[in-house]
Parts: structure tokens; C-alpha cells; sequence
């Protein structure tokens, strides 16, 4: 039987007087309430009313019995109560600063419409794995190489100015033995300066000859475009972001560095099957849609001029 269903037609029925309006106010008819508080009375081995045509009175042990069944039926109410708020609690999820507001918008959007409430918060690398860990998220995207990442987005050089068609080639930034004035230089945005990706461009800035200072990190991605915009400097980054920021982006000749993103949760929380859902849309906000055409990892990955510095 349906002891939760039975306990609440007879609370409804105690409280109304009589089975027609207590039944009405439990929210079933008045032949199921009467069938549910009789097979709460067979269970319990006892009258729990005594029925008149016009009211339902309760008995000694209907009176006994009645706190015990309140406490039941309010006790399932509170629980149900309980999961619909966490249904409505925001999921937090930490993401990279490289998310655009409308792509972010578009996640939480789609997020919504699965029947789960994102709250995203923008943070660099090693802050998103921090907040993970002291449990101030749910869930973040992680920075990890490509051969660990579900999201892998495919990097190369922006600048202000078109460069042309083809492949931009780290080697062409090298000064000469005559060469005056600044070098040109690649900036890294926060997002880039892991080992992952910082390393191996560090190992072709040495491998061609440039000068140390022509691969340079930026405290923000705003500074590192302003520099891009206010003089022939390079910025890495995805094809996305450049498209948002307004500059001209070309693959790398050497190789392709790849950032690349793991959704990861806190131990002790499981994620919405929701969330695994919204992967596509997730690599949207991560750059890693651009398709065809832009350079991915699998077509330059043996492209190198200096065997083993992208490795």
C-alpha cells in the first residue's frame, strides 16, 4: 500500500471533518480516500474513524494515531521541498577568462533549458583548480596538454594588421645581426601561462634564435591585446578570441599549441547528467568549434621546422 498516500488521506480527512472535503482537499476523490484510510486501518489493525453519514469522527486510537501520521505527511512535504530548492540552486562552475559574455550567456541559456541553474565564475588556470579543491565550486574546466583534454582549441598568432595568407613562422620574428629597433613580439594571455603551453614556445623562441623578451606574458588579456593593437606584436590565442578582438589570426608555421579543458567536480559532489549534455556547447565558449581551415593540431603537428620543440 501507499502508507505516505494513506497517511495524508487521513490527515486531510481529520482535518476537514468528513471524507468528501478532506478527500477534495487531499486532492483525490472521495472513493480513493475512503479506500486509503481503510487499508490504513487494516495495516494498523484498527478503526481509525467512526463514520456517520454526514461526518468522519475520529476514535481513540484515530486521536493516537493522528501526530504520528501529521509528522509523516509533513516530514515528506519538507523533503520534497528540500529537492525541489536544490533543483533551483546554481551549479558553480569555474571557467577561463577566454569565455566571451554572449558565449557564457548562451551556456548558462542552454543550461536552463536542461533543468540546470548555472553560475559561472571567470578565474585563470591555477585559481580554477584552487576553488575546486577548497570546494568554493562545484565543478571547473581545467587546463590539461591535448592528449588529456576533451576540449582541445587549436592556437596561433593574431596581429592587428592582415598578415596575409598561409602560416605565420616564428622564425620570420628573428632580428637580423644589423637589426635595430624593438623586436616583435608574441604575447601570452593568463590563460596560456601553463607548462603545457608556455614550455614548448619557449623552447622554439630558443630554437630560432629569438630574444628572449619576444615571448612575453601579460597580466590580462585586455593589456595583452592593447599591445597587439598599438604596435606589430603577436598575440596566441585561438581563432575565436581573435575574431572577438578584432585581429587577424593565421596558424602557426612550427607547430600548433593546443590549450586544452577536462570538466573536473569536487570529490564529494556528482555532476547533473544535464551537464554532460552541454559539452558542445561548453567547446563553444571555449573556442574549440572553429572547424576546418583554421590549423588544427592533427594537420600541423608533424609541421615543424625544429623536430621535437612542440612535443
Amino acid at each position: 500500500m501507499d502508507l505516505l498516500g494513506a497517511c495524508r488521506a487521513f490527515v486531510s480527512v481529520s482535518d476537514h471533518n468528513g471524507f468528501t472535503d478532506g478527500a477534495a482537499a487531499a486532492g483525490v476523490s472521495q472513493p480513493v480516500a475512503s479506500r486509503r484510510v481503510a487499508a490504513l486501518e487494516e495495516l494498523l489493525g484498527a478503526r481509525l474513524f467512526e463514520r456517520t453519514v454526514r461526518r468522519a469522527v475520529l476514535t481513540a486510537f484515530g486521536r493516537e494515531m493522528l501526530p504520528h501520521a501529521r509528522r509523516l505527511v509533513e516530514d515528506a512535504d519538507g523533503l520534497l521541498h528540500e529537492a525541489a530548492a536544490a533543483h533551483r540552486r546554481p551549479w558553480r562552475l569555474a571557467v577561463p577568462d577566454i569565455c566571451t559574455t554572449s558565449g557564457l550567456a548562451r551556456l548558462i541559456a542552454a543550461g536552463r533549458g536542461l533543468g540546470i541553474a548555472l553560475e559561472t565564475r571567470t578565474e585563470p588556470p591555477a585559481r580554477r583548480a584552487e576553488l575546486l579543491l577548497a570546494g568554493r565550486v562545484q565543478a571547473a574546466l581545467l587546463a590539461v596538454p591535448a592528449a588529456e583534454a576533451v576540449w582541445p582549441v587549436a592556437l596561433g598568432l593574431a596581429a592587428a594588421e592582415d598578415p596575409g595568407e598561409g602560416y605565420l613562422h616564428v622564425e620570420t620574428l628573428r632580428l637580423g645581426r644589423t637589426g635595430r629597433g624593438p623586436a616583435r613580439r608574441i604575447w601570452l594571455q593568463p590563460e596560456d601561462d601553463v607548462p603545457h603551453v608556455r614550455d614548448p614556445l619557449a623552447r622554439l623562441r630558443d630554437a630560432v634564435g629569438l630574444r628572449p623578451a619576444q615571448l612575453t606574458e601579460a597580466r590580462d588579456l585586455t593589456t595583452a591585446a592593447a599591445e597587439v593593437h598599438a604596435a606589430p606584436d603577436l598575440l596566441l590565442c585561438s581563432a575565436a578570441q581573435a575574431r572577438a578582438l578584432g585581429l587577424h589570426w593565421r596558424p602557426m608555421g612550427e607547430f600548433t599549441p593546443v590549450r586544452g579543458y577536462v570538466l573536473r567536480t569536487a570529490a564529494q559532489d556528482a555532476p547533473p547528467a544535464a551537464l554532460t549534455r552541454l559539452g558542445v556547447r561548453i567547446g563553444r565558449c571555449l573556442g574549440a568549434d572553429d572547424g576546418p581551415g583554421q590549423g588544427s593540431p592533427a594537420q600541423n603537428a608533424g609541421d615543424t621546422a625544429t623536430e621535437g620543440v612542440g612535443a
